[in-house]
């Protein structure tokens, strides 16, 4: 399940990628199918070590072209381990709202980003992410949870001060926003709630099967209560004086 919209945010061969705090993988398995040379970085070494597993097991089922390479690694979003400049595309996916110090992860995606590179950044959407802190203390006061809920206008403005340019905003997984309504309701750790187990089977059919009627619903209710909010932004080239 994508968040990041590649219609939206092209991906060429070649391209040098960080999936920044990757978790298990999605994205990254997905710019390594499209031929990237994929780094997937995060802080939690059990997953990271997962995330390896997958890439030996798609360079072995032939899943990734001819030139695409993938590393899975532990990393510090604070202090990447990487020169300036060295990729042409960031991308970080549900992090930012777990990290204190936002600005300063903002300023390390945009030190290594090439110039004219693209960064993609997704977190929990302003209104869907109210109604789970209100329903549940548990869903957001746990280590590592959430820190904060993100306006569209405060994380672009953020965006902006850290020397990117936007370019586009969408609202991504309409139907995953009453599932986790569900999960705070009855206990985000209480699986077996029956409403919580229906709807998981929904959400689960949906993926497996992609069936044309929950694709237009889910397309049609994303502006509303799409559960995230992903923006799309590059690092603007230094004029001829300042280079």
């Amino acid at each position: 399940m994508l968040t990041v919209d590649f219609t939206r945010f092209p991906l060429a061969p070649g391209d040098r990628v960080l999936d920044l705090g990757c978790g298990a993988g999605r994205h990254a398995f997905e710019c390594y199918r499209r031929g990237a040379q994929v780094v997937a970085l995060d802080q939690n070494g059990e997953e990271i070590r997962e995330v390896a597993k997958w890439f030996a097991a798609m360079k072995e089922a032939g899943e990734a072209p001819a030139g695409a390479t993938a590393t899975a690694m532990e990393g510090d979003a604070l202090n990447l381990p990487f020169p300036d400049e060295s990729f042409d595309v960031v991308i970080i996916s549900e992090v930012m709202e777990h990290i204190p110090d936002d600005k300063g992860v903002l300023a390390e995606m945009v030190r290594v980003l090439k110039p004219g590179g693209r960064i993609a950044i997704t977190v929990p959407r302003y209104g869907p992410e109210k109604i789970c802190w209100a329903l549940s203390d548990e869903y957001h006061e746990v280590e590592g949870g959430h820190i904060r809920i993100y306006k569209a206008d405060e994380l672009l403005a953020k965006i902006r001060q850290a020397g990117l340019k936007p370019y586009g905003t969408h609202h991504a997984h309409a139907l995953h926003a009453p599932y986790w309504w569900l999960k705070c309701a009855f206990g985000v750790d209480n699986d077996k709630a029956l409403p919580v187990r229906a709807y998981h089977k929904l959400l689960v059919w949906d993926i497996m099967k992609k069936p044309a009627l929950t694709r237009i619903t889910e397309q049609l209710l994303n502006p509303v209560v799409g559960k995230s909010f992903v923006a799309y932004a590059t690092k603007p080239h230094l004029p001829k004086a300042q280079a």
